[in-house]
Formats: structure tokens, C-alpha cells, sequence
């Protein structure tokens, strides 16, 4: 019998466009069948946790609670190389950002995104307001929250909306340690066994090449996610998340994920260590 492999992303420009081919039969995939699913990164978080779809983009932070269950596919990452997850503000930031947050009302994207860990690790001490990651933009322009995390598009538009920016948590990062911020992966689940996770690792590589190769027209396909990015804006974004590292998370994306997730168990944001597992092509 054939298999069926859901693979489930979230319903923006940057996963559209790594997925484009595979969602669109460009890429050859033999006898397994793929149905895809969309859903915002926070709900893919928590069926992942349910243990629920076979292939699904997550969160790094998420895979802390993951990896008994998923392994890492080395193929599909969204790493910020300086660049990532954005705190905004209706007010200019306070001389020192990172103090000025304590004890404010922060919208967040979820609680198992890397965006919120790395808030955390940024400033521990803030009030979270879980907000669905396309409506945090509005509430802190509304002051319903002092800051809000974006997420996707929104770290591209928030000046349109008189937004200020506080930190740049990818910034943030790479001045900690050096390293780029992996924060999402794409996972596939242990019991489909190693012949046909190797083979799902390598229709994901294909459609991500393939994307790349073929960048206007997968373009074009990641238009209808843009969430209102002109062309150029969206260009720009998929840029900053598929790349590189998306085609393989190299030396320095995998030290990335080792160096967050340790960092996040020796904080207590996580329950403890975590052993992360890639698959091997």
C-alpha cells in the first residue's frame, strides 16, 4: 500500500514557498502520497506534542518536548543569521531595552514558540499575553500590550503601523554567542521507520532545491500567504528564511539548536537536557 504522509506548515510566504513543489507534484516522491495541512506554528506545536502528524513544521523550542517522539529533518529550517523575532513598541525603547521589559505586558506568538524562549532568555521577568501571532501587531498598536513579539511578516511591517523597535532578538543572539537562531525545524515521527524517513527527508530536500531554483514561480505560489507584502517585501522575507540553512542546517545551524535548547534547560525554561536527534540522509 502506498503511504499517506501528512505534512502540516504554517500558512506563510516562507513555508509556502520550501513547499511549493512538493504541494504542487513538481518533484518526483514515487509512491508516497503527501496531504498538507495549515496551521498557525503554535497549534502545529501542540499536535506535534499529541504526537499527531507524521511530518510538521515546529518550533525548536517545542522540540524540547518533542524528541522521544519526532527527529529533526536537517532540510527546512528557519534560521535568523543576526536576525529574528522582533520586540515593538508604541513607545521609543528606554535606554536599556532589555531592563526597561521587566515586568511589562509582552504579546507573544505562544508559549512553546523559540520566539517567547528567547524573549525569556532575553528578559525573564515579563508578563505573557498569548496572542495569535497576526493580531499581536494590532493589540500593541493599541496598547493592549507595552510590547509585542512578531513573528512572520511582521517583523517586515511593523514600522508602518508607528511601531518601535526594542530589540531584534536574532540580533540579540548572535551577540550572546556567535551563532545564527534556529527557530523552526521541520520534524518527522520515529515510527515510520528509517527507510521511508530518509525518503520523506529527501522529497522535502528536492522540493526546498527546487524552490530556489525556480524562485519566481514559487514565488508567485507564496504570494497567497504574504498576509499583504507586495512582491519585493515578500521576496525579501522568504530570503531571510529560506536559504542555506534551509536546504541543510550545516555546522553552525546545528550548534545553534544545541546552544539554544542547552541554554533554555540550564535557565529551567525547558524541564531538562535534550538530546537532538537529525536524521541522517
Amino acid at each position: 500500500m502506498s503511504p499517506t504522509i501528512r505534512v502540516a506548515h504554517s500558512p506563510d510566504s516562507d513555508d509556502a514557498f520550501m513547499f511549493y513543489a512538493l504541494a504542487e507534484g513538481l518533484v518526483p516522491t514515487g509512491d508516497r502520497r503527501y496531504i498538507h495541512e495549515l496551521a498557525d506554528i503554535e497549534t502545529l506545536n501542540r499536535r506535534a506534542v499529541a504526537g499527531e502528524l507524521e511530518v510538521t513544521a515546529v518550533s525548536i523550542h517545542a522540540y524540547a518536548y518533542l524528541a522521544n517522539r519526532y527527529a529533526l529533518l536537517p532540510h527546512g529550517a528557519s534560521i535568523g543569521d543576526r536576525y529574528g523575532p522582533r520586540l515593538v513598541s508604541r513607545r521609543p525603547p528606554p535606554a536599556d531595552p532589555r531592563a526597561g521589559m521587566r515586568g511589562l505586558k509582552v504579546g507573544v506568538p505562544g508559549k512553546l514558540t523559540t520566539a517567547f524562549l528567547t524573549a525569556r532568555l532575553f528578559q525573564p521577568d515579563f508578563e505573557a499575553v498569548v496572542i495569535p501571532f497576526d493580531q499581536i501587531e494590532d493589540a500593541a498598536v493599541a496598547g493592549d500590550v507595552d510590547v509585542g513579539l512578531l513573528i512572520h511578516e511582521g517583523q517586515l511591517t511593523y514600522q508602518n503601523r508607528g511601531l518601535h523597535l526594542w530589540a531584534d532578538m536574532g540580533e540579540w543572539w548572535f551577540g550572546e554567542t556567535g551563532l545564527p537562531l534556529p527557530l523552526g525545524g521541520n520534524v518527522v515521527r520515529r515510527d515510520l521507520g528509517d527507510r521511508l524517513i530518509r525518503d520523506v527527508s529527501k522529497d522535502l530536500k528536492a522540493s526546498i532545491v527546487y524552490a530556489l531554483a525556480h524562485r519566481e514561480s514559487a514565488l508567485t505560489h507564496a504570494l497567497q500567504y504574504a498576509r499583504g507584502l507586495d512582491r519585493g517585501d515578500a521576496d525579501k522575507f522568504v530570503g531571510m528564511y529560506v536559504n542555506d540553512f534551509t536546504v541543510d542546517y550545516g555546522d553552525r545551524g546545528r550548534k545553534g539548536v544545541s546552544e539554544l535548547l542547552g541554554r533554555a534547560a540550564k535557565a529551567g525554561i525547558i524541564p531538562g537536557p535534550v538530546s537532538v536527534t537529525f536524521v541522517q540522509d
